[in-house]
């Protein structure tokens, strides 16, 4: 077995990505879209919006497609040739959220849904600083985070191996705010997965342009 948390990651997604988009269906009170409708009201007409942890691109990247361009960043190949067939007009990159490039103020929004909790949580200021970076000034960053302390876990989960790591909720909002993303929303929401109740904080943070200093 793979003993990176990244080949951990991509390799479960690469074996669960049929699975887990039937999985995503079974969720009762799942707010993703009611925060992303949010989003979307916050955004300037036609955004760019980037989506890391795009997964098979249902149903959060195919909304994002329906107002503007998206680019969709997952380390799963299985799930990127999914999203591709779902959504045709988006741009598809296999790639680690955590090394991937791209030029600063290049997207109005960054988005990514319940992807966080699989990047090591010692390199979640260093993400968020990225992402602070590829934002716009006033670019909306909405993000589900998990708000437990874990240092980092790995459990089998749809029949695949999958790592896991994750900050508490006030520890999300410090090193959001020193990566220069306000927070605007911040909501803990607790929904019913297959497996049993998930709570996760949904933060949108806007980049805070009027911080000194490019990173």
């Amino acid at each position: 077995m793979a003993d990176e948390p990244r080949d951990i990651v991509e390799s479960g997604y690469d074996r669960i990505a049929e699975r887990h988009l039937a999985w995503i269906n079974e969720i009762q009170g799942d707010p993703r879209t009611r925060f992303l409708n949010d989003l979307i009201a916050r955004l300037p007409a036609h955004p760019r919006v980037l989506d890391l942890g795009c997964g098979a691109g249902v149903p959060c990247t195919a909304l994002l497609a329906e107002h503007g361009d998206v680019v969709g960043v997952d380390l799963s190949g299985s799930q990127i040739e999914l999203a591709r067939q779902h959504v045709p007009s988006g741009r598809f990159i296999k790639a680690d959220m955590t090394t991937v490039e791209f030029p600063p103020d290049s997207f109005d929004a960054v988005t990514a849904f319940y992807s966080v909790l699989h990047v090591p949580r010692d390199q979640h200021d260093a993400l968020y600083r990225r992402i602070a970076d590829w934002l716009r000034p006033g670019g909306q960053f909405l993000a589900s985070l998990a708000c437990f302390a874990d240092a980092g876990t790995v459990e089998e989960w749809l029949g695949a191996p999958m790592f896991t790591s994750s900050l508490d909720a006030d520890t999300n909002r410090r090193i959001l705010a020193e990566a220069r993303l306000k927070v605007v929303v911040d909501e803990v929401v607790t929904m019913q997965e297959p497996e049993g109740e998930a709570t996760f904080q949904w933060v949108i943070a806007a980049n805070d342009a009027s911080s000194v200093g490019r990173r």
